[in-house]
C-alpha cells in the first residue's frame, strides 16, 4: 500500500501531537511507509475457526467470563 496525500498529512499531524515535531511530507512517507510494511508483515488476520479455538481456550483457563 503506498501512503496517498491525505494518508501522509494524517500521518504528519499524529506525529506532531504524539512528540510535539513536526516533520516534512518526505519524512512522513517514507516513515509512514516503513510502519505499513511492519503491520503488513506481523499483522495475520485471525479466521473465525481460530477465533472459537482462542475463545474455548480461554473459558478453559478462566480467562474469558461468561
Amino acid at each position: 500500500m503506498i501512503p496517498d496525500t491525505q494518508m501522509i498529512t494524517k500521518f504528519q499531524e499524529l506525529i506532531k501531537k504524539a512528540t510535539g515535531k513536526k516533520i516534512s511530507r518526505q519524512e512522513a512517507l517514507e516513515k509512514g511507509a516503513k510502519f505499513l510494511r511492519l503491520v503488513e508483515l506481523t499483522y495475520k488476520p485471525m479466521t473465525e475457526s481460530e477465533f472459537q479455538k482462542l475463545q474455548e481456550r480461554r473459558k478453559e483457563t478462566g480467562d474469558l467470563k461468561t
